[in-house]
């Protein structure tokens, strides 16, 4: 699994030291060791504590608030699979929402990952180089917009989907020199590094990979559903979207949104399960298939219930 926004200079990915076959040691008494030899032995013992302890230390720093508060989010499957904590996964879902809602297209959605992977790690920073700030660190004084608004990511997004636009041929640039038209990096090179992982993440959050996405959390959140704060979010992101507020005796309250598409309504999906915890969502249904909040670690499940195959029910 990539952990989202890792430092591709040499592989700093996660990995397994491997060891030959075991061996069998029998006591020796500690008066017929030398002390030489014993401080020896002593070394391989050592060793794997130094390593066991670094590959901790690596581990807390690269998937640390998944770690100390067991809330995390994943995209994709297998060895493509992307580590993200909750607050990358609701970003990510933003832009691949602002994107449909600009018709723009997967190019432009791999464009706008590779940039905030390496402005931000797909973080929404209040802070930067000089007066930069939020996912794609724009700068104000740069003629972005005011600094509160591109604390927005839907507003920041907006902006980058904009500026992208008007690159001329930017549809067939590769993606790092498409970032750079936009953002006048120091560094253009260094969007390069994150072309595989944007690419994978573009596929999953934009739904051409079906139920790709997918989050847990240690907390329960919110007893009760705010609908329609979700409701007013998804539209921001997405753009007028056909939805309703649907009850039925012995059921909760419930969100039904239609998408004619199914990649569009894996991208709602996405969506909804991203900022689920935000808005206090426990259960989402699509095709077939759900994920509830309370086991979210186990990703998409079948769900016999679902009867209507292009709404998706949020609960």
């Amino acid at each position: 699994m990539v952990v989202a926004g890792a430092e591709r200079q040499g592989d700093t990915r996660p990995g397994t030291r491997r060891t030959g076959p075991g061996w069998v040691c029998w006591p020796v008494r500690s008066f017929d060791v030398s002390a030489k030899t014993r401080r020896g032995v002593l070394t391989p013992g050592i060793l794997l504590i130094v390593i066991a302890l670094a590959v901790a230390g690596y581990l807390v720093t690269r998937h640390g608030k998944q770690l100390l508060t067991g809330s995390g989010c994943q995209a994709g499957r297998g060895a493509a699979a992307v580590a993200l904590d909750p607050e990358q996964a609701a970003i990510a879902s933003t832009i691949a929402g602002v994107a449909h809602r600009r018709s723009m297209p997967p190019h432009a959605v791999m464009v706008a990952y590779a940039a905030a992977l390496q402005e931000s790690k797909l973080h929404n920073l209040s802070y930067g180089d000089r007066d930069s700030v939020g996912v794609f660190q724009q700068r104000p004084s740069e003629g972005w917009g005011p600094a509160w608004r591109l604390k927005d990511p839907v507003y920041a997004s907006t902006k980058f989907f904009q500026a992208l636009a008007s690159v001329p041929d930017y549809r067939h640039k590769p993606v790092f020199r498409a970032a750079q038209a936009v953002q006048h990096s120091a560094d253009g090179y260094a969007y390069v590094q994150y072309q595989p992982e944007a690419a994978a993440l573009a596929a999953d959050f934009t739904g051409h990979s079906a139920h790709a996405v997918w989050c847990w959390s240690a907390g329960a959140g919110p007893a009760k559903a705010n609908l329609t704060a979700a409701r007013q979010g998804l539209t921001d992101a997405f753009g007028p979207m056909s939805s309703h507020r649907a009850a039925t005796p012995g059921d909760d309250p419930a969100m039904l949104v239609r998408a004619p598409r199914p990649a569009l309504g894996w991208a709602v999906a996405a969506w909804l399960v991203t900022h689920a915890s935000s808005y206090g969502i426990h259960d989402v249904r699509y095709a077939g298939l759900h994920w509830r909040q309370s086991s979210g670690s186990s990703g998409w499940t079948r769900d016999k219930g679902q009867t209507s195959p292009d709404v998706i029910r949020a609960s």
